[in-house]
């Protein structure tokens, strides 16, 4: 069989086992990186010997240059902007000291276990600190979830190949350095960290600067214009390299202009790109399982999985408790929290970056990664649906609030509680509502509170604490006045609710006593849908 059919046939399976198996994702302990890293390993030379592939191959360089690319640029594209402009302070802190605690933890613990060099062990630990965002897609979207602690692994996922690249090219240049003078070295990190960056923002900003204007002027249509978003990122790319820099960095900053200068690219773009995101990471799933049914059998495995276990299950849920230690959270948000950073596909990329630069052990590292990687596949992939529907229900029927619960966003956990929020009583606000301009009513109670109570205020609309921010963005009567209720009688969930719209914008302003202080005056009606 011609390697060109056999291509065909494993982009086919790719394709229709992503679709067919879905639904069975959704709702077992199974996820698709194990599914296809899984028919890799089948299809290698350690299962039914259809292929055999190493690390040098040219389709799995191409499939990974153009699946980091594009991932990249697209993580930079959904990055919520508005949200880390005002509170850049959180972000900074968890993919800074997080990150370099993390990689710091791993080389150390490299150095000793599996005898890597001092700089092959801080790559290594760099390599590792990658998480996967194909594994906490499902968590990320998963609405059980306090936003909060969703938006903590959503920044995180979407920002932490842009402070582990960095690192990586850097230690790869070391691992190859024959000399160099300190002029060498300072063009070396301008390339990387000034010119790559630049390169991305400005073929991101003109590109789609172009493609609006031209939109506007003569009507592209939407498939076309999809295409050109592909095109926008291979041309970061393309910059980057060509002027020496590195074209991953340009395609995330390609994707970033397009959020920091305003301008839009079509949704079909983001829908089309998404899915063609998904379909070469799954693809390079099972081109990685191939290579590593191989080269896993060069090296003795107990060592690295030991390396596995404590990067797991100790460095990454270590690291993220010392950087969480002042948010204000539940200790099954930090646990959860701490456990899921998987490592997968992005961790592979970039060990096949050193491969492909020609580090000394640099397939011992991709094989090390592949054991790692493994581990945490299974292991995060397995503990996904199981673990949050755990969490999920454990929020739902808690006799309190849970301090996520009452943030929106990540850094809405480290704010101290709200105090000087205007408060009104339950009288006042009967009064509010008889006049010409009755103020919107706010029911904020946690899940559980919302589900144990008999009713709701009249007329009052239901959005759960955690989705008052999105909530809001939807409005467009800022001129109308918000009272928010929840369950306690301290009326700190609403207190905080209305503090995050006095901030947006709005009047607003908390029920003295929350719900219970109203039903024990004033008769409530049955509750609705959620409207949030």
């Amino acid at each position: 069989m011609s390697t060109l059919v056999l291509g065909m046939g494993i982009v086919a399976v790719v394709l229709l086992v992503t679709a067919l198996a879905s639904g069975l994702v959704e709702r077992a302990p199974l996820s698709f990186p194990i599914i296809f890293l899984g028919l890799g390993f089948l299809f290698g030379k350690g299962g039914l010997g259809l292929l055999d592939l190493d690390a040098h191959n040219p389709a799995l360089e191409a499939v990974a240059l153009v699946s980091l690319s594009l991932v990249l640029f697209l993580d930079a594209v959904n990055l919520q902007l508005d949200e880390l402009r005002a509170d850049w302070f959180v972000p900074v802190l968890t993919l800074g000291p997080g990150t370099l605690l993390v990689i710091v933890g791993v080389a150390g613990v490299a150095f000793l276990l599996i005898g890597t060099t001092p700089l092959q062990s801080l790559l290594l630990g760099a390599i590792l600190a990658s998480t996967d965002p194909a594994v906490l897609r499902d968590v990320i979207r998963d609405e059980r979830i306090p936003r909060a602690v969703r938006r903590a692994l959503s920044v995180e996922a979407g920002m932490n190949d842009i402070v582990v690249l960095p690192i990586v090219l850097i230690l790869i240049a070391l691992l190859n350095a024959e000399g160099g003078s300190l002029r060498d070295w300072a063009l070396f990190l301008f390339r990387i960290l000034v010119l790559s960056p630049l390169v991305g923002l400005t073929v991101g900003g003109i590109g789609a600067y172009l493609m609006g204007k031209t939109d506007a002027y003569f009507g592209i249509r939407r498939e076309y214009q999809a295409l050109y978003g592909i095109g926008l990122v291979l041309a970061a790319f393309a910059a980057g390299q060509m002027v020496d820099g590195d074209g991953f960095l340009a395609s995330f900053f390609a994707g970033l202009a397009i959020t920091l200068f305003n301008v839009s690219l079509c949704d079909c773009f983001m829908e089309y790109g998404e899915v063609t995101a998904e379909m070469l990471m799954m693809l390079a799933f099972v081109l990685f399982g191939v290579v590593l049914s191989s080269l896993l059998g060069t090296i003795p495995l107990l060592l690295p999985l030991l390396l596995a276990i404590i990067a797991l299950f100790l460095i990454r849920p270590l690291s993220l408790g010392v950087v969480l230690l002042r948010a204000k959270m539940s200790p099954l948000a930090r646990a959860y929290i701490g456990w899921f950073g998987p490592r997968g596909l992005n961790s592979l990329l970039l060990a096949l970056l050193t491969v492909q630069a020609h580090v000394p052990g640099a397939e011992y590292l991709l094989a090390v990664t592949g054991v790692v990687v493994v581990v945490s596949v299974l292991a995060h992939g397995v503990s996904t649906t199981p673990l949050s529907a755990w969490y999920g229900r454990r929020v739902a029927r808690a006799q309190q609030t849970f301090p996520e619960e009452r943030a929106s966003d990540f850094p809405d956990l480290f704010e101290p509680e709200a105090t000087g929020v205007p408060r009104i009583t339950p009288e006042q606000l009967v009064t509010q509502l008889a006049s010409a301009h009755p103020p919107i009513v706010l029911d904020v109670r946690a899940r559980a509170h919302y589900e144990a109570d008999e009713g709701q205020i009249a007329s009052s609309v239901r959005v759960p604490p955690d989705q008052v921010t999105k909530w809001a963005t939807t409005q467009t009567e800022q001129k109308r006045p918000i009272v928010a209720y929840c369950h306690c009688p301290d009326d700190a969930s609403s207190a905080r609710v209305a503090r995050q719209l006095i901030t947006m914008g709005f009047t607003a302003a908390a029920l003295k006593g929350g719900y219970g202080a109203w039903q024990r005056q004033f008769p409530v009606e049955p509750k609705k849908q959620l409207d949030g």
